[in-house]
């Protein structure tokens, strides 16, 4: 009988396996806030494989909820999910904190926008002159809210402590800040920079752990090192390609998406698969 997930979100499904849970990364992709109606096919799978790659990277910093990506350890009523393999995976169930953990270690995006304005990025006072794409003085924990639908809301550290306890606040704030060092210094010898990306934890026992995808495409700005130059936004290996696709249409950025044509999505794929390689050393048969 074919399970039912417990919980979907934009990109993957969740499952209840016993005390475990399966999370399951589809080749749906968003942007906007909005579920695109054309997938990206094997975009899934590398978007575990990555994942996988962080997790067993990152545990001298802080352990995570990976127990495994073969399906033949899963529960008995799972192992027939042949369409699961390379992209699905047992992990440990957490009590998830309420937050995005975002790290900026570039000016781009929401931040850009917000520094155009007012000079700051999440209220943070940044200095004057910066441009577009350029490296921050120094990372910047810039937490959101997680919400349900639509837009997550940035909000302050002291609002991130209100919501979840001063302790822990320092605690996801400093391991957010260790995490990001650690990737963006791997990544960059590897051809890649990771401008920002964000995190979430959660608690077992009482215990802090990595939680969701970790410094993905999908969770993360991935740029060219050989073709980045401040001014301007960059070539991208993450779905910005997609982002600045959709700007040139005349679409209002509600439901319902407009398709992607073939070539967007070919292109799409081939960015995420290059991105998996350079960062591992390895190629992905999809």
């Amino acid at each position: 009988m074919q399970q039912q997930p417990f919980r979907s979100g934009k990109v993957r499904d969740i499952y209840e396996a016993g005390d475990n849970l399966i999370i399951v990364a589809s080749d749906r992709i968003s942007a906007f806030d909005c579920i695109l109606p054309t997938p990206i096919t094997g975009k899934g799978k590398v978007l575990s494989s990555i994942s996988k790659f962080w997790f067993s990277q990152t545990t001298d910093i802080i352990l995570n909820h990976f127990i495994s990506d073969n399906v033949a350890d899963f529960p008995a009523e799972f192992k027939d999910q042949e369409d699961w393999v390379g992209r699905a995976m047992l992990v440990k169930r957490a009590q998830v904190l309420p937050i995005e953990c975002v790290v900026r270690g570039y000016l781009a995006g929401g931040g850009w926008k917000e520094y155009q304005t007012s000079g700051t990025v999440s209220g943070i006072g940044l200095p004057a002159g910066l441009q577009e794409s350029e490296q921050l003085p120094e990372p910047l924990f810039t937490p959101s809210t997680k919400a349900e639908s639509g837009h997550d809301e940035p909000i302050s550290f002291e609002q991130t402590a209100a919501l979840i306890g001063d302790e822990l606040a320092a605690q996801v704030k400093s391991t957010s800040l260790q995490l990001y060092s650690f990737a963006a210094n791997y990544a960059r010898e590897r051809g890649i920079i990771i401008a920002d990306t964000k995190f979430e934890f959660g608690l077992i026992d009482g215990k802090l752990i990595l939680v969701d995808e970790a410094l993905t495409p999908d969770s993360s700005r991935f740029w060219d090192v050989k073709k980045y130059q401040p001014g301007a936004s960059q070539d991208s290996f993450d779905k910005q390609f997609v982002r600045d696709y959709l700007e040139t249409l005349d679409w209002d950025k509600t439901p319902p998406a407009p398709p992607l044509p073939p070539e967007i999505m070919q292109r799409t794929l081939d960015k995420y698969l290059e991105a998996y390689t350079r960062l591992t050393g390895n190629t992905l048969e999809l």
